[in-house]
């Protein structure tokens, strides 16, 4: 059962036949609960049949009947059976219909109390009612008699079992009819599953580059993390394949110097000189270009990080570090702040900014992290020199440094600004009130 179609058409059936089964129980034990009731009042009509053509003598005493009000009372083996009985359980009358058979006499019954119930005789399946009555003769004496009428159930039986093969065969094709519905209306209701597999197929085929179907609303969600994760992955391998490009084209600059010095035939100091400058360059060339194409880009399912956490795990790597500036650091961080990436490239953003800071400042530095309607907003203030307006561009670039006295690479400042353009992030450039920079990121939700 790994098919959502038949999972769901064999669980809707079992709810179907469940649902049917009981239905039809409850019909046909109504059914035969009320066709028993009719039974019972169509043999009390007979007993009041009888009564009525019971007649008395000069005594008031009662006769039994003698012309009978149901033909069937006056014919062998008829299958409807009358018998009246004494007060002591002695047979006064029986109807013709019994001849050659005995009904055992029910038990006395109270003036106008009644008993039904079944009865098997020989080879017959009886229903029988036992009614008692008091008959009343002139001398106002009361003499009491049970009447008892017996029907054969083969008739009642035949109207049930009719019924029941009726209610049996509609509610059976009733059942295939849903069943069939049910099948039909699964298999339309996920068509939007299969047109989502046939469009994800086209994208492996490389017919199609995204999900961009007509797709119902409880699927767009799906459809759009896919779509995301399939940019996200197109998105990494362009970023793989420009890093390659870019380190090609960087190294041809410095292995161009060093081909030229090989032919030169200058000083040897000079050349191993040029030659450590350029392998050192070339180095810095080749881990900036790694950390670039490393970076990994927000995607959909990505597990937020704490900003919080990793500020704070910096703070004390760089406290340690510059610990003979004696940096003070204001800390204002909301510990609901989440970064939806990878810490690492949360780290590698912070980390670069925060250890500017810690190199320009004069001895203080402010770390603020808020949470917006819009995304989360990343503040880092110093007490340093700050960053004119018109410097910004140029520190942006790769190995621009604007104070050399201080030692560094210059590729600090313009790694952490990719990797915050990758998360679709701004870095922005202010003066601080404490008298130096203000960095401010912002990740949109």
């Amino acid at each position: 059962m790994r098919s959502l179609h038949s999972r769901l058409l064999l669980a809707a059936s079992l709810v179907l036949a469940g649902f049917l089964g009981a239905t039809g129980l409850a019909l046909d034990t109504a059914f035969r609960n009320s066709a028993e009731a009719a039974m019972q009042e169509r043999l009390q009509s007979y007993i009041y049949a009888l009564l009525a053509a019971a007649d008395e003598d000069s005594n008031g005493h009662m006769i039994p009947p003698q012309a009978l009000p149901e033909p069937r009372f006056s014919k062998p083996d008829s299958g409807l059976y009358a018998v009246i009985a004494e007060h002591h359980g002695e047979t006064l009358w029986q109807s013709e219909s019994l001849t050659g058979r005995t009904i055992p006499n029910a038990h006395q019954q109270q003036p106008g109390r009644r008993q039904f119930s079944e009865l098997v005789l020989d080879d017959l399946q009886l229903y029988r009612l036992a009614f008692g009555v008091a008959w009343e003769d002139y001398a106002g004496e009361e003499a009491l008699y049970t009447f008892t009428v017996a029907e054969d159930r083969a008739g009642f039986q035949a109207e049930v079992d009719s019924f029941r093969s009726t209610l049996w065969r509609w509610l059976g094709g009733m059942a295939l009819g849903l069943l069939l519905a049910q099948g039909a209306i699964l298999r339309w209701g996920l068509r939007p599953l299969r047109t989502v597999t046939s469009d994800l197929q086209s994208i492996q085929q490389g017919h199609s580059n995204r999900l961009d179907g007509q797709y119902p609303r409880e699927l767009s969600g799906l459809t759009s993390s896919l779509n995301t994760l399939i940019d996200h992955s197109k998105s990494v391998q362009t970023r793989y394949r420009n890093s390659l490009d870019d380190l090609a084209h960087s190294l041809k600059t410095p292995l161009a110097i060093l081909q030229s010095s090989e032919s030169s035939g200058g000083d040897v100091q000079a050349e191993q000189s040029l030659i450590r400058e350029q392998v050192e360059r070339m180095d810095d060339i080749i881990s900036h270009q790694l950390q670039r194409a490393a970076v990994s880009g927000r995607a959909t399912l990505a597990k937020p990080v704490a900003v919080d956490k990793v500020v704070n795990r910096l703070l004390r790597t760089l406290d340690k570090v510059y610990l003979e500036k004696n940096i003070t650091v204001e800390r204002n961080l909301d510990p609901a702040s989440s970064f939806v990436g990878d810490e690492a490239d949360l780290t590698e953003i912070l980390g670069n900014l925060l250890e500017n800071a810690y190199k320009y400042c004069h001895g203080a530095v402010r770390v603020s992290v808020h949470t917006l309607d819009a995304g989360i907003e990343i503040l880092i203030e110093d007490d340093g020199p700050g960053i004119a307006p018109e410097q910004v561009h140029a520190i942006l670039q790769r190995g621009t440094r604007v104070d050399e006295s201080v030692p560094g690479q210059g590729i600090g400042l313009s790694m952490a600004n990719e990797i915050i353009s990758v998360y679709a992030g701004h870095l922005e450039f202010a003066a601080s009130d404490m008298g130096g920079a203000l960095l401010r990121i912002h990740f949109a939700n």
